[in-house]
């Protein structure tokens, strides 16, 4: 079973990062996000599960005004050509549905298998929101307290400027 928002909250309290939630309505798009956030400060983000040709996984994350061009990523983090994943593998791998992707499912991946990139811009704000393992709410915390709950998921994430 993947983990519970309250499982990740407990994680993230046992690391000893502090977090702010807002619960909303569901939001699937990065649009109805911005109708429904009020005044939740920091940078608010996307988040993208990819494929790539040979089957390697990867999950990028921005800003959510970030142009991705995914022809020109490979070069930029690595990878070969990208695809988006397909529902079922990314519920199989961070435990999340479509809508409700985020860096928080890495709590799911215990067998390392999404290669993680963090866009060097959404790095440099302090505070970032992304949705606690479902899209009916948004969690801020500070980027260098995202790395080490990353990092305490058994992953090394690559900072790149990707958009």
């Amino acid at each position: 079973m993947p983990a519970t928002r309250d499982e990740l909250f407990a994680r993230l309290e046992a690391l000893g990062i502090d977090v702010t939630t807002r619960d909303h309505a569901p939001v699937y798009t990065v649009e109805e996000a911005q109708a429904l956030r009020g005044e939740i400060p920091g940078g608010h983000c996307k988040n993208l599960f990819l494929k790539d040709d040979k089957g390697a996984i990867w999950l990028v994350v921005c800003l959510e005004e970030a142009q991705i061009d995914l022809k020109a990523a490979p070069a930029k983090i690595g990878s070969r050509r990208l695809s988006f994943g397909k529902p079922e593998l990314l519920r199989e791998v961070l435990g999340v549905e479509p809508g409700s992707v985020t860096p928080f499912g890495l709590i799911n991946d215990a067998d390392r298998r999404v290669n993680v990139v963090l866009d060097k811009a959404m790095m440099a704000q302090d505070l970032l929101n992304y949705h606690p393992l479902v899209n009916t709410a948004t969690t801020t915390i500070r980027a260098v307290d995202l790395l080490a709950f990353i990092r305490s998921c058994g992953h090394e994430p690559i900072v790149a400027a990707v958009a």
